[in-house]
């Protein structure tokens, strides 16, 4: 490969913001946790706090944390009924491949 070519990528990926978001979602969804709240919301369309945290058998607080950096990532959405507050799955390109992957491995 040339120098100059070699310096031109070393610089592109110093100064690349898409691959640190990437990194970063990519990082925050790497958590089990944060995948088995994703796959709950794959096959129920919306869940609370307290629903989500009786099926996967942790504390409200745990699952309030992770759905909060899940939500940061805009992997999942919320929206308030009455008192609760229901999740769902975000409806961007990065929530897609979170779903379909999670299905994929499903079946």
């Amino acid at each position: 490969m040339q120098v100059s070519k070699k310096k031109g990528l070393q610089e592109e990926l110093q100064d690349n913001e898409k691959i640190e978001a990437c990194a970063e979602k990519f990082g925050t969804t790497g958590d089990l946790t944060r995948m088995r709240i994703c796959y709950l919301l794959c096959h129920h369309p919306e869940l609370a706090v307290s629903e989500i945290a009786e099926i996967i058998g942790l504390p409200i607080s745990t699952v309030s944390h992770s759905l909060k950096k899940l939500k940061g990532i805009q992997v999942v959405e919320n929206r308030r009924q009455a008192k609760q507050v229901l999740y769902s799955l975000g409806k961007n390109k990065f929530a897609s491949i979170i779903k379909s992957q999670l299905l994929e491995n499903n079946e």
